[in-house]
């Protein structure tokens, strides 16, 4: 679609402009030209670098200007001459195809729709509009998804995904921010939490096992619809925040097995030191070393049984029992009891969500 924008546009501008014109893409192919026997030619003679600059250039008799809205230009133009006119003929060039294909995809690309109504960027009364324009399906069931790279190389982990969902027509790509990826997925009606799950560990291992790149995933809930892609979207960043604290381990959180670690998140700091206070004894939480909350925690992972427990700490039955009493002595709490258990479990959580030093009041 660009090259027919840039060539109307050309075409345009031959007549007034008495030199061969042209744009060519990130690929070095022309892909409009004032010169109609030059398209789709792709030769060394026009071969260009574009690199992270946007500056005019000069090479094999014509001068090129890129331009694009990322730091590394999507398309260069060139004009014919390597004087000051035809600096300034591809200067002024770059600058109108540059406003046309900005306006164009505000006003008709999908991506940049789904990217304005995630971000809410776009009123609610102008979606349907919007979405009309576009003949954008707004019956189907979606899903948000937030990939952040963790640790990455030169490989850039927008292009991969976008190259794991080619089809642009039902699944959107785009970036929010250096780290931060967002994929909108057309899925089936009912669509399982388990099959979400599933394509993001596709994307975590093929960014891990291929491209040596770190990312966690945070998945919203499938929404029918395109208003309710932004409310998607939040719960994906709220997955990842609160998997961030409680869950530091895991590369895939999904909004809909946050559970208890979703309450304890949207709970007020000073609620949370109220709970502690009136739960434990001054001190007594901070006073737990690292090995009795090791064996609290394989406690809690056997279901609260003594000898599972001991036999998978490999210590006697008896020595188990102590660090328990020992416990039950500290807190309060006896932790062979289940109502204490419970208390003792949410404690921990709500003590490690304070500590991750939430802005909250």
């Amino acid at each position: 679609m660009s090259n027919r924008l840039f060539q109307g546009v050309v075409h345009q501008m031959r007549d007034a402009i008495d030199r061969v014109i042209g744009v060519i893409d990130e690929t070095s192919a022309i892909i409009a030209c004032s010169d109609l026997s030059k398209i789709g030619n792709n030769s060394d003679y026009y071969a260009v670098d574009f690199g992270d600059s946007h500056d005019v250039f000069v090479r094999d008799g014509y001068t090129y200007k890129p331009f694009g809205p990322h730091i590394k230009a999507d398309y260069a133009v060139f004009v014919e001459g390597t004087d000051e006119t035809a600096a300034r003929y591809a200067q002024i060039l770059s600058i109108s195809l540059s406003s046309i294909k900005q306006y164009y995809d505000e006003k008709y690309d999908r991506n940049n729709f789904i990217k304005n109504v995630v971000l809410d960027n776009i009123l609610p009364g102008d979606i349907y509009i919007k979405a009309r324009e576009l003949h954008f399906n707004i019956d189907v069931s979606r899903v948000a998804l937030l990939i952040r790279v963790v640790t990455t190389n030169d490989v850039s982990a927008y292009e991969v995904i976008q190259n794991l969902f080619p089809d642009k027509q039902k699944d959107f790509v785009f970036n929010i921010s250096e780290t931060d990826i967002v994929l909108i997925k057309e899925t089936k009606a009912g669509i399982e939490s388990k099959d979400l799950e599933k394509l993001a560990r596709s994307i975590v291992d093929t960014l891990s096992s291929e491209f040596y790149t770190k990312a966690v995933v945070g998945i919203g809930t499938s929404v029918v619809g395109v208003k309710d892609l932004a409310r998607s979207f939040k719960e994906a960043q709220i997955a990842l925040e609160v998997g961030k604290v409680f869950d530091t381990e895991e590369s895939i959180v999904s909004y809909d097995n946050l559970g208890i670690a979703r309450l304890i998140y949207q709970l007020p700091t000073t609620l949370c030191e109220t709970f502690l206070k009136e739960v434990f004894k001054t001190g007594s939480i901070d006073s737990l070393d690292h090995e009795t909350l090791f064996t609290i925690h394989r406690f809690f992972e056997n279901n609260l049984n003594v000898s599972e427990t001991s036999r998978k700490l490999f210590v006697h039955r008896n020595t188990l029992v102590y660090r328990l009493e020992k416990i039950k002595k500290l807190t309060g709490l006896d932790l062979r009891e289940f109502d204490h258990a419970i208390i003792f479990k949410i404690a921990l959580m709500v003590k490690k969500y304070l500590t991750s030093n939430p802005m909250k009041f």
